[in-house]
């Protein structure tokens, strides 16, 4: 089973490979989905990370709160759309 996080308060020029290797201290990264501004192809700040479950759950837990180009990462798990 897998698990899709957010991570929000990301840095405008954290890249998905930043974000993957990140991640990847905690296991498997299945997919790195950093999201762009449609006009400018600008970072948004924030990004979804799918890993397996257990995996997941450690690294929310380790991650929240940590640093990443100067910033205070929010990370939790992913709500789908309304």
């Amino acid at each position: 089973m897998t698990k899709k996080m957010y991570v929000g308060n990301l840095a405008f020029q954290s890249t998905e490979d930043d974000i993957q290797q990140l991640f990847g201290e905690f296991g498997e990264v299945l997919s790195v989905n950093l999201i762009t501004d449609r006009e400018t192809g600008r970072s948004r700040g924030f990004a979804f990370v799918e890993m397996p479950a257990d995996n997941a759950k450690t690294a929310m837990d380790s991650l929240n709160g940590t640093e990443l180009d100067g910033r205070s990462l929010r990370v939790n798990e992913a709500t789908p759309k309304r």
